[in-house]
């Protein structure tokens, strides 16, 4: 934990304070105001005050994100660029060194505009290599020149690399962050469909059982054997879900329901054709099957379930209806919503979660009123393409 911290802190960019010693350059000049060497020496101090002043106010505001981007690191750079001419055309000699501050504050504040920054550094670099060619000599001229060309654009290029570095780490924590939460609910997702329709099988078969007891105890045990491979079954998909390799199967969906609609009284009706599917279609077909069953036996009150999946060259289509009261006994969830789902919207958070993923695979999920009595699940998803549910369970594999 501290070598990570260590290294974190190690990748921050340089603060305010890296720059000020910087100003040291300066010193050679201030000691020659103090000897007298220098003309107009009170003229110079005030010069070598207002160019620390107005260094010292670039570079911190423009260090600053909230003073950034507002006027002040502009005009404090036009106003340090203004002393650092006069003080290079009056004074030359050391005073020239007040060139390469300039840039290295240009590269401070004109960093990540690329389009600015370069032919503001090579004005300040030839500016400066004119005027110590003009008052101090070719050899001072080259190296000013050079000094004002690099520290500018070397500044700017640490600076930006330091917050790309910093934008990086954090769109990567960002991206971290998503898939902890998608993989959250695909999680949840499975957990609803699962345990929802397996405790609805259970309550249903246990109340067979109960009903049965009395009079056919034969069929009150077949009722409680089925109880048990129902919960069986149940942990093992709970266990696959919870490690993402969990792929259903729409044949076994379509047995499940038929078993759980008869056990609850209900008349099941199911009908399947067209060409075989894609396992990933079956998977996701399978989980409407599933929540589609759960709400029929939780809510519908019904006597007659139909199951019917009609597969062609692009499409596949399954509708689930049944004769139910809507709003009747025991009438809440996916059939409470029946008149507000007549535009086809999706209400109920099973519903929702399966909507998601028919999108997400290109298809559609429609639910509403019957006719005149009932409840209608369709759901649309294409057979010739791809289905992105394969490149999820993939990466919960390998999360």
């Amino acid at each position: 934990m501290y070598a990570t911290a260590a290294r974190i802190e190690r990748l921050k960019p340089p603060g305010r304070r890296a720059f000020v010693p910087w100003l040291f350059m300066l010193s050679g000049d201030v000691q020659a105001l103090f000897k007298g060497k220098a003309p107009l020496p009170w003229l110079g101090g005030a010069g070598v005050a207002a160019f620390i002043a107005l260094y010292l106010t670039t570079v911190f505001t423009a260090l600053d994100e909230r003073r950034r981007h507002t006027r002040t690191p502009a005009l404090a750079l036009a106003g340090l660029a203004a002393v650092t001419y006069a003080l290079g055309i009056g004074y030359a000699g050391d005073w020239l060194l007040c060139f390469p501050l300039l840039s290295l504050a240009s590269g401070i504040v004109l960093r990540g505009g690329r389009r600015q920054l370069g032919p503001v550094i090579l004005v300040l670099s030839a500016s400066a290599g004119v005027i110590a060619g003009l008052r101090g000599g070719p050899s001072d001229s080259l190296t000013v020149s050079y000094g004002t060309l690099l520290s500018g654009l070397v500044t700017a290029a640490i600076l930006s690399l330091f917050e790309t570095v910093a934008q990086l780490r954090a769109t990567r924590q960002e991206l971290a962050r998503t898939a902890v939460e998608k993989e959250r609910l695909r999680f949840s997702r499975d957990l609803h469909d699962l345990l929802g329709h397996t405790m609805s099988v259970v309550v249903v078969k246990a109340e067979a059982v109960r009903r049965l007891a009395p009079k056919n105890l034969e069929a009150a045990l077949g009722q409680a054997a089925d109880i048990e491979a129902v919960g069986r079954q149940a942990l093992t998909e709970i266990r696959e879900a919870v490690t993402g390799y969990r792929e259903g199967s729409l044949a076994t969906e379509l047995d499940r329901a038929r078993s759980a609609l008869d056990a609850a009284g209900i008349e099941a009706v199911v009908r399947r054709g067209g060409p075989p599917l894609a396992p990933q279609a079956e998977a996701l077909l399978g989980w409407v099957v599933r929540e589609g069953v759960t709400n029929v036996v939780r809510h519908s009150g019904a006597s007659r379930c139909e199951i019917e999946v009609r597969g062609g060259m692009d499409r596949v289509r399954l509708e689930i209806t049944d004769d139910g009261g809507g709003v009747g006994s025991r009438a809440t969830g996916a059939h409470a919503m029946s008149a507000a789902s007549a535009d086809g919207a999706i209400g109920g958070t099973g519903l929702k979660g399966l909507a998601e993923r028919l999108s997400a695979a290109g298809g559609s999920l429609e639910s509403g009123p019957g006719g005149r009595r009932g409840f209608r699940l369709v759901a649309e998803l294409p057979v010739d393409r791809e289905d992105p549910m394969e490149a999820e369970i993939e990466g919960a594999r390998t999360a």
